[in-house]
């Protein structure tokens, strides 16, 4: 039975809270899940010490029974320093598209022009 620790979302309409639960794979989003592990309210303060309220021995058991986070819980375990991620690093989706980078290049001709009249 594939395991997923992940985010299950509640709240209203624009104003998501979620759960980090522990759940079969193939469950759905909002499904069955085994055991709720803790709360993730993405609306408050990044330095606020209820946005993220999560047992960490448990975590640390279903990870140990082979339990997979998420992207995105295992973000938020990195935070905890309960696991250990590697770093995400696409360097080339930071550079500017085409379009971006011919707008560059037109508005740096035009600084160049009245420089070397000058």
């Amino acid at each position: 039975m594939p395991l997923k620790i992940r985010l299950s979302r509640g709240g209203a309409k624009k104003r998501p809270f979620y759960r980090v639960v522990v759940a079969d794979s193939r469950m759905p989003r909002d499904g069955r899940f085994i055991e709720r592990l803790g709360v993730f309210d993405p609306l408050k303060a990044k330095d606020s010490a209820d946005r993220l309220v999560l047992d960490q021995e448990k975590a640390q058991a279903w990870i140990a029974k082979g339990a997979q986070p998420t992207d995105r819980v295992a973000r938020l375990l990195d935070g905890l320093g309960v696991l250990k991620r590697e770093p995400q690093n696409n360097p080339k989706q930071g550079l500017p598209k085409k379009k971006a980078q011919e707008r560059a290049a037109a508005t740096a001709a035009k600084a160049a022009a009245p420089a070397a009249e000058a």
